[in-house]
């Protein structure tokens, strides 16, 4: 597997040059989590990587979190280098029983 040299702005140019590729299953979540496809989009300027997962099963996997209408929304983008795109995975509304405050840590 091809890893991004700096994942973060890979993900970010992808967004921008709308080279984004959206799986089923975030298809099917973002509908049932109210999640518009505009708040992963136009949250890019904020958005940082909090998880990294170079070995996923089918592409390298980055977690990452970012703000939209003042609200933490945290994304699993699959970065396919070859192809030179991004997938979308997931997008969920960090809960707060399983997130620190700061939306970004793991609570243990």
């Amino acid at each position: 597997m091809m890893l991004p040299d700096n994942p973060l702005e890979f993900i970010r140019r992808c967004i921008r040059e709308k080279r984004i590729q959206w799986t089923y299953h975030v298809n099917m979540r973002m509908t049932g989590r109210f999640i518009p496809r505009e708040a992963i989009i136009g949250s890019v300027n904020s958005y940082e990587i909090i998880e990294e997962n170079p070995k996923d099963k089918y592409l390298p996997s980055y977690l990452v979190y970012a703000m939209y209408n003042n609200r933490a929304i945290h994304i699993l983008f699959a970065t396919d280098i070859q192809g030179d795109n991004i997938r979308v995975v997931t997008s969920y509304y960090p809960h707060q029983g399983d997130w620190e405050a700061d939306s970004k840590t793991m609570r243990k």
